[in-house]
């Protein structure tokens, strides 16, 4: 009769031999989309939950717009519109609302390259250096958070717009078209400055740089004046500054005026160009770093 040996249990001190080991998202680098989703909505949490505890963190998308839109509306607004008695105001409120969202695209943007400047310097990226999470999560959530600031501070220009005489003459639709562009704008402007605030050694040195290539390109565009004004030189640039687009874009789907498919479509382009260069060396310089 044939007789089957059992085999010897191993040393208790051992481990058991042909034993499958769970996997770990650090086995090979790499963490599966449900994870990496989890990961992304418990980060996005922690962004929300931070602003909660930190209200003041708000002031600018809550102020920024309100100082903005009466600086210019009333202050500039009658002699920019082109009625020394202030009679075209109305008119240059209806150019400039659509133009200053393009303006609070940029400006929100800058400061996700501080804030994460002085995450690391804080120490808070240790935190994430031996959590077994996506390094793109970290990012993505802060995109997400600040994305929605952006959205926020686009319903306070409006509100603001509205009261001071801003007409979308039933524009609805063209209205949340604008604000989703301008909105994806942002978003892709905050890649370049996360590379910004990953590379310059302070938070100091991020705003300077930021301001430096934000000013041109704010003023150098169609946002607060018609570019025909401009010198015939300063005009060849506007045509090629994205601001010139987001603007034109917003104004054409708002209030129907002026081209609409052409504003449109480069927004586009360079809303995927900026994510497609940026995004990933965004990531990449994270990776190094924690």
């Amino acid at each position: 009769m044939n007789t089957t040996t059992a085999p010897a249990p191993e040393h208790p001190g051992t481990p058991a031999r042909n034993t499958p080991r769970a996997a770990s998202p650090s086995d090979d680098g790499r963490i599966g989309l449900r994870a990496n989703l989890r990961h992304l909505g418990a980060l996005a949490r922690r962004n929300t939950l931070q602003i909660k505890q930190d209200p003041e963190s708000m002031m600018d998308v809550l102020l920024m717009p309100i100082v903005f839109t009466l600086l210019f509306v009333y202050v500039f607004g009658g002699a920019i519109g082109g009625g020394g008695d202030g009679g075209d105001r109305d008119a240059y409120t209806n150019y400039l609302v659509p133009g200053m969202m393009a303006m609070m695209s940029t400006s929100l943007a800058m400061g996700v390259g501080t804030g994460l400047n002085e995450d690391f310097r804080k120490g808070v990226m240790d935190r994430f250096r031996a959590m077994p999470i996506a390094r793109s999560s970290v990012l993505l959530a802060k995109a997400l958070v600040e994305a929605g600031r952006l959205l926020v501070a686009i319903v306070v220009l409006l509100i603001v717009g509205f009261l001071v005489g801003f007409d979308i003459d039933g524009q609805w639709l063209g209205l949340l078209a604008a604000t989703g562009l301008t909105v994806l704008f942002g978003v892709s402007l905050m890649w370049i400055f996360m590379v910004m605030g990953l590379s310059l050694p302070n938070a100091q040195a991020v705003q300077q740089v930021s301001f430096l290539i934000l000013m041109p390109l704010q003023f150098g565009s169609s946002v607060f004046v018609p570019t025909e004004t401009m010198p015939s030189w300063l005009e060849t640039f506007t045509r090629f500054n994205p601001l010139t687009q987001v603007a034109d874009a917003a104004r054409g789907l708002m209030l129907g005026e002026g081209a609409v498919a052409s504003p449109v479509l480069w927004t586009m382009v360079w809303v995927v160009g900026l994510t497609a260069v940026t995004a990933p060396l965004a990531i990449a310089k994270f990776r190094k770093q924690v």
